[in-house]
């Protein structure tokens, strides 16, 4: 990792459908061996079941799931003196899309449907209600963080 100066970052295109920025990132992250066509099929696909069931606009659904995943505080690793402490901290708001993006995505692959089209639809409506793993994993997160708030003084 460079001392020098920091990556700058590269902003990503919105995508061809529905003109949304934060649904090309989770496609991008989604995406394996670089199939991109497949990884925009699925979520398109996805998109489409969650509103067949909803009956609201999808990237709406799809933000709203979003907001419930992120998550606001989180752990990190100190150490001082020999011991080393978790410490509560705040989440960046980059960083805080890219866990809920990279939860959404593990959630849905572990879920046990046939086809991924039917695990992201499922995570996505249990995420929009508040339920399922991606929303576990963030209430987690916060219990961990809420745990450990006595080492909050070691905030750097």
């Amino acid at each position: 990792m460079s001392r020098r100066h920091a990556a700058e970052k590269r902003e990503v295109l919105p995508d061809a459908k529905f003109g949304d920025r934060v649904l090309t990132k989770f496609m991008n992250n989604l995406m394996i061996d670089g199939k991109k066509f497949a990884a925009e099929k699925i979520v398109y696909n996805a998109l489409d079941r969650v509103e067949a069931k909803a009956k609201r606009a999808p990237v709406e659904i799809f933000h709203e799931a979003l907001d419930n995943i992120k998550p606001s505080v989180e752990v990190r690793s100190r150490r001082v003196g020999g011991a080393t402490y978790q410490v509560p901290c705040e989440v960046r708001p980059e960083r805080r899309e890219a866990l809920a993006i990279r939860w959404l995505i593990n959630a849905a692959r572990a879920r046990n449907e046939n086809t991924m089209e039917e695990r992201l639809a499922g995570e996505l409506m249990d995420a929009v209600n508040s339920r399922g793993t991606a929303v576990k994993k963030r209430e987690d997160t916060h219990k961990m963080a809420e745990a450990n708030k006595a080492f909050s003084h070691y905030r750097w």
